[in-house]
């Protein structure tokens, strides 16, 4: 076993424990989790997946600033909704992302699940997205997402993976339940959608 990826599934539990809990480290614990996934993923050759974990550590810096300054009078964010402008933009997008990278998967790689690892890795930067800026449905996007990655690690035969993608699941049911209590605990949250 890589001593490299042992830490990086490490980190990454404790990232996302973390953001269920919306404790701000969780994002400098994602950005070594992402780092050490860059170089598991280098020396596996998997180039998409190590692009992606690049995606994320620049998401991760957004994240981690916008949950320390982008909120009222640049203080810490507080957990919302997404609104059904920007809700519809996501889904569109995820789609776009979904159909031009199963495209070039099947057309230019030996993909095995072109269109499964495409979708799943567009819902995973859009829940990501949604993370960084404290929207509650992030954990639903992730909920499913995180089925759908254990389904399909199952059938790939990944078995580890696919423990570590349940253990994912749990925490974001854990983060959706989490922070669900703070959105209805918070006054100005209540107030802007009623």
């Amino acid at each position: 076993m890589d001593p490299i990826e042992v830490l990086a599934v490490a980190f990454g539990i404790a990232a996302v424990y973390l953001s269920a809990r919306q404790n701000v480290w969780n994002w400098p614990l994602g950005i070594i989790n992402v780092g050490l996934y860059i170089i598991v993923f280098h020396g596996a050759k998997l180039y998409a997946d190590m692009g992606l974990q690049v995606v994320y550590v620049v998401l991760a810096f957004y994240g981690w600033w916008h949950w320390l300054h982008g909120g009222a009078n640049r203080g810490a964010l507080r957990v919302s909704r997404v609104s059904v402008r920007e809700g519809a933009l996501l889904a569109v997008l995820f789609l776009v992302f979904t159909t031009a990278l199963s495209t070039l998967l099947s057309r230019f790689t030996d993909a095995s699940l072109p269109l499964a690892d495409s979708a799943l890795t567009a819902a995973s930067l859009v829940a990501q997205y949604m993370m960084t800026r404290k929207y509650v449905e992030c954990w639903i996007v992730w909920i499913v997402a995180d089925v759908a990655y254990v389904a399909m690690f199952l059938y790939k035969s990944l078995w580890l993976t696919a423990g570590l993608y349940l253990v994912f699941c749990v925490l974001a049911v854990i983060g959706w339940r989490h922070w669900r209590a703070s959105l209805r605990a918070s006054p100005a949250s209540e107030a802007a959608f009623a």
